[in-house]
């Protein structure tokens, strides 16, 4: 698949970090699974990931803390 920003380069499977700025914080989410433009670095996740981050994001935003860092291999 041809990397839709640059239209240049190719997405390849990978994985990298999500920040979300919550009410009163903020949640990592580390190792979460994407495609990679090879060439800008262009990351694009797929609608399943951003499901599930999104339930992520809803369960820590009730916990009382400043900063979560979450392994997406451990919590999805």
């Amino acid at each position: 698949m041809n990397c839709l920003v640059c239209r240049g380069g190719i997405m390849f499977e990978s994985f990298e970090a999500y920040f979300a700025k919550l009410d009163d914080g903020y949640l990592i989410i580390e190792n979460v699974p994407c495609f990679k433009c090879e060439q800008c670095g262009e990351v694009l996740f797929s609608m399943a990931v951003v499901e599930k981050i999104e339930k992520l994001i809803l369960a820590y935003e009730k916990v009382q803390s400043k900063i979560f860092i979450v392994d997406y291999r451990q919590a999805a």
